[in-house]
């Protein structure tokens, strides 16, 4: 744990101080300090203070925010439904959000709903498809694992294709800000949205930690759950609810990012093993280095230009993903 605090805090230093223009790490850490601080210390060159302060800081935090927040909610949905391939894009969570967004996007001032942001229609895209996953998922009161995923997979393939007539009906300006918002980013970063993505992404992994050992429970199969005590239908509900609530804040500021919450629970697993209680807290500081190094590769790799988050970690995830699932021991530990 105190390995990937040091690596995450030395991550997001080296892609604050990376760039366009590259900043001395000495001279990230006195800007960084003298605003946290409240403005004690020597004043920095006023372009490099913005540069840092204004542009990759919140950026940054942004970037390890969103991936812990989809890398905790992917692990806690593989252990919900019982299914090593659950994750926020399987079960309609991302498809429901870029509904809500592309229909903004699309509306030009979004004003024919009410003036709704992008941000917010997409929390809402992601929060109605938790909703119908849920009532969708139920047989005879009861949660179904098996029909959660079905019932996911369905939901998705319905926003989809309305998401795909919007596209058809998108002018080239804003086929292309769609197409760049689905693919993911953390660009238009600010501090004015972090407290709110901070205090939902913090709350939410610390709560869902603390379901760490009926989680475990919940892996050994509803019989044995039961009998041990576990109300697993209303579990089941609170960790869905939960898990909306994470996906659709961290999908709504940042766009659909695929394979973190995929791929970063099963990194874990294999180093950890499969024990909640210190998966989850693991999970998400593993899934915040993750992005925070995904993000400083998009906007370096092919410079001027700035690669869209989601084009990137399908790259890296997809063939890590598949060596995974070579190995007989990480399907066993899922």
């Amino acid at each position: 744990m105190a390995g990937l605090l040091l690596l995450l805090f030395a991550a997001m230093m080296a892609a604050v101080s990376i760039g366009a223009v590259n900043v001395p790490l000495g001279e990230v850490w006195r800007i960084v300090a003298r605003h946290v601080t409240g403005g004690g210390g020597t004043a920095a060159d006023p372009a490099l203070d913005q540069i840092v302060w204004n542009f990759r800081a919140p950026r940054v935090v942004l970037a390890a925010l969103v991936g812990a927040g989809l890398a905790v909610s992917g692990a806690v949905l593989q252990a919900l439904v019982s299914n090593p391939l659950a994750d926020p894009t399987v079960l309609g969570f991302s498809y429901g959000a870029s509904l809500g967004a592309v229909l903004v996007i699309t509306a030009a001032t979004g004003a024919s709903l009410g003036g709704l942001g992008v941000s917010t229609a997409a929390f809402l895209g992601a929060l109605a498809a938790g909703i119908l996953v849920f009532v969708l998922g139920q047989r005879r009161g009861r949660v179904a694992p098996t029909r959660l995923v079905l019932s996911g997979v369905a939901v998705g393939y319905v926003f989809l294709s309305a998401t795909s007539f919007l596209q058809l009906r998108a002018t080239p300006t804003e086929l292309r800000t769609v197409m760049f918002w689905m693919l993911g980013s953390v660009s238009g970063a600010q501090w004015s949205q972090l407290p709110v993505v901070s205090a939902v992404v913090l709350s939410t992994t610390v709560v869902l930690a603390l379901f760490g050992r009926r989680l475990n429970v919940l892996l050994a199969g509803d019989e044995s759950a039961t009998a041990l005590g576990v109300d697993v239908n209303r579990l089941r509900a609170v960790l869905l609810v939960l898990s909306s609530l994470l996906t659709g804040t961290v999908i709504a500021v940042a766009g659909g990012i695929g394979f973190v919450g995929l791929m970063i629970p099963h990194l874990v697993r294999l180093a950890t093993g499969a024990d909640h209680r210190r998966l989850l807290p693991l999970t998400a500081l593993t899934g915040a280095v993750y992005l925070v190094v995904v993000d400083l590769l998009s906007r370096t790799l092919n410079r001027p230009n700035e690669l869209p988050l989601g084009i990137l970690t399908a790259l890296l995830g997809a063939p890590f993903f598949l060596w995974l699932l070579r190995r007989d021991k990480g399907l066993d530990a899922a």
